[in-house]
């Protein structure tokens, strides 16, 4: 592999697997649905992130809402193998030894992706520096540029180490490893013998990158202070950046360091993750040049057993050519019901028999997962109660199963989730529902298998794509969502799903803070495509709601793959 491997993917969370806690959220499950897909396509691929012993966190909540974190318990030994090589990087002037673990990602030919996980654990560490592979997006500004330095420095010295020397393509997936392109010019320079100011070393190194930006949001992208940057970083790496703006690359680095505009400078190809999102980054970063690939979900991965045969029978070669979900549209609407009840049977018990939730399996089962922070807005359908009431009265039961973390810092992301657990007690029995806490690989397979409707309610145009409706969509589960991210490109209206509002922010300036009156009017479309079109359609022409759940698979799950994301990134990026 190492002496064939042409593109090396970093990323600072990647999930793998339920027992693998390397991953808090969307950016982390759709890297490892990236890697998923290269390992099915036999694309000449490595992965690297960094090994977190304590994981991201776990979650609990009172009976309040509140939420507490712990420390997560895993045995590295028992998923990873530990390799040989150990290099250095020099962080607040201190030489710091950087190991690391191999997990491998195999796909459905047998063609294995190394996924390469930095571990800076190690006795000869200081102790303070054997903590920074320790835990997923915590600790203040300095932890987190340090762990960057890792990701992006040590990481790149890494696959050197064990012999990916032919890279052509090094993938950025977020700001987080945008160290790695002064490494590059490091390298460069020395290899060529040229002084690191000539401005050839600067362009050789933007030839070989990739970057992907994940938010509109600006929270979402790290910039750190000019001075702690001056401290943490060594004198070649903070020469190579001088370098960079002297060659009007990037930004001089007078008062901040920006990672993302570090990695916008020194990339040939950059790309927003939906085609709205391409659009709003162009505005917000004052670069036309960016493009826009849309995220996709890896097929195998996401799709519940009972559907799986599903498709077997009726589909067979989807797993390969995730293409032929779109003869979906073929499959007998009984059999498609069939297996998702099965689906929701799963849901239902595990709620029931894990948290006493009351649900019913005869009753219409809203799901809603997401990162808990306020403009995902995850308590939107909360807001006028006394009209969800009368609906689950006078139009058809239904009930609702939310899930997510908030941010161990993000304290308005925890009131949301509060505010969530104290509605749903008022509502209940009238309305079943639950908050399932710990949310996690396994519970999304769950929801999204499980649900009648995935709703999503993100305050345009702050979403840049979402992936949970796709996985949803894989499974014949229609989604009610804002037209923001990418069910701008998925929503057909009555056909896959069913939209919020009106596409109306796509000038829209994503630091704008959304107005009380467009929440309200959002909130009540909402209901009201509930109470008018989603709830009579299931109850009263089950046929004509299998139609829909029908057409989700064959328009939206045929098309918004890991798969076709992958060749894309191969047309357009990768190989170019």
């Amino acid at each position: 592999m190492s002496e064939r491997t042409r593109v090396a993917y970093f990323t600072m969370e990647i999930g793998l697997e339920r027992d693998v806690p390397t991953y808090s959220g969307g950016l982390g499950l759709l890297a490892g649905d990236h890697v998923r897909a290269a390992a099915d396509l036999g694309l000449p691929l490595v992965a690297v992130s960094l090994l977190y012993r304590k994981g991201y966190f776990r979650q609990a909540l009172d009976a309040d809402g509140s939420q507490h974190e712990f420390p997560v318990d895993w045995a590295v030994e028992d998923h990873c193998t530990p390799l040989e090589p150990r290099v250095e990087l020099v962080l607040e002037g201190r030489t710091i030894r950087v190991a690391a673990w191999q997990y491998n990602v195999t796909g459905h030919d047998g063609h294995t992706v190394p996924v390469i996980l930095l571990d800076t654990d190690l006795p000869e560490n200081d102790e303070g520096d054997r903590t920074l592979t320790h835990a997923l997006y915590a600790g203040d500004r300095r932890y987190r540029l340090m762990q960057e330095g890792v990701l992006g420095i040590a990481g790149l010295r890494m696959l050197h180490a064990l012999g990916h020397t032919q890279l052509g393509t090094h993938h950025m997936n977020e700001g987080h490893a945008a160290l790695l392109v002064l490494e590059l010019m490091r390298e460069r320079a020395r290899g060529l013998e040229m002084e690191i100011t000539n401005p050839d070393v600067a362009r050789g190194a933007k030839r070989r990158c990739v970057f992907t930006t994940h938010t509109p949001v600006a929270a979402g992208h790290d910039v750190f202070e000019a001075g702690l940057a001056r401290h943490v970083l060594d004198a070649d790496t903070l020469a190579a950046y001088d370098a960079a703006a002297g060659a009007g690359l990037v930004p001089a680095m007078n008062e901040q360091l920006n990672m993302t505009r570090l990695g916008f400078g020194l990339s040939r190809f950059v790309n927003g993750v939906a085609k709205r999102h391409a659009e709003v980054s162009k505005r917000m970063f004052d670069d036309p040049s960016i493009r826009g690939i849309t995220n996709g979900v890896h097929a195998g991965t996401w799709v519940a057993p009972a559907t799986g045969e599903l498709f077997d029978t009726f589909l067979p070669g989807w797993r390969s050519d995730n293409a032929e979900l779109r003869r979906a549209v073929d499959i007998p609407p009984r059999f498609l019901l069939q297996a998702h009840e099965r689906n929701k049977q799963e849901l239902i018990r595990y709620a029931n028999s894990a948290h006493n939730a009351g649900l019913r399996e005869d009753a219409f089962t809203i799901a809603f997962a997401r990162r808990a922070t306020a403009y995902k807005r995850a308590d939107l359908i909360l807001d006028d109660v006394h009209r969800l009431r009368r609906i689950a009265r006078e139009v058809g039961a239904f009930q609702l199963v939310f899930g997510g973390k908030a941010h161990p810092h993000d304290g308005i992301g925890k009131d949301v989730i509060r505010h969530i657990v104290r509605t749903l007690a008022e509502i209940a029995p009238e309305i079943p529902a639950l908050y399932v806490p710990d949310y996690d690989i396994e519970l999304c397979r769950l929801m999204v298998s499980g649900a009648d409707l995935w709703l999503n309610t993100p305050q345009p145009p702050l979403e840049a794509s979402g992936t949970s409706g796709m996985k949803a969509a894989l499974n014949g589960v229609p989604m009610l969502s804002t037209l923001d991210g990418w069910w701008i490109e998925g929503c057909s209206e009555g056909v896959t799903g069913w939209s919020i509002g009106k596409d109306d922010a796509k000038n829209a300036d994503a630091s704008e803070q959304p107005s009380h009156d467009q929440r309200v009017k959002e909130a009540q479309d909402l209901l009201g495509k509930l109470e008018y079109k989603i709830l009579p359609k299931y109850y009263g022409d089950r046929a004509a709601y299998a139609r829909v759940m029908r057409h989700a698979i064959a328009l939206n799950g045929a098309h918004f793959t890991a798969q076709r994301m992958l060749c894309d990134y191969v047309a357009q990026a990768y190989f170019v």
